[in-house]
């Protein structure tokens, strides 16, 4: 399975769990798919053991499904929740590693755009901002000069990102 259908897939899990109310239609538009893609992900959580609940036009998980509880004891924000929580993250004084953490364990799980730049600063800022447009695009960006861990070496490097972590 590849990194970006588990992606969506982990995304989709997390939608239908919360307490919004989305057709398939908003949840294919939201994780920018098909609404036929949506249909086989909710297909493999049946699959799974998941309790799958139409009411309407609107899809959700039940809360009587197995693994119910442990996915809903996750902490789960809204992209708004998610936002308010950045700009109070900021109010934190920058030498603070909590601050640090805090703001990458939110743009590790929300919209990069709205995180991106409270993750870096300067001139790294427009380097992340490419690569989400790589992601978004899915789209190989090089990247100049890069310093190998490993070997030390030094060249341009042909990349696809996928994920920030």
């Amino acid at each position: 399975m590849d990194q970006p259908k588990i992606e969506r897939m982990l995304r989709l899990l997390k939608l239908l769990t919360a307490n919004n109310r989305y057709t398939i239609s908003d949840l294919a538009n939201r994780l920018q798919t098909s609404d036929r893609t949506i249909y086989r992900y909710i297909d493999s959580f049946r699959e799974a053991g998941f309790v799958i609940k139409k009411q309407g036009d609107i899809t959700r998980i039940d809360k009587s499904s197995p693994y119910f509880k442990d996915i809903s004891q996750l902490v789960h924000f809204t992209e708004e929740e998610a936002y308010i929580l950045k700009s109070a993250i900021e109010n934190i004084d920058e030498n603070n590693l909590l601050k640090q953490n805090l703001k990458r364990k939110l743009y590790s799980v929300y919209n990069y755009k709205i995180l991106a730049e409270t993750v870096v600063k300067g001139k790294n800022a427009e380097n992340v901002n490419h690569l989400i447009d790589a992601m978004e695009n899915e789209q190989q960006v090089v990247l100049e000069n890069y310093s190998s861990a490993n070997s030390k070496n030094v060249r341009n490097r042909i990349v696809e990102p996928f994920g920030f972590t």
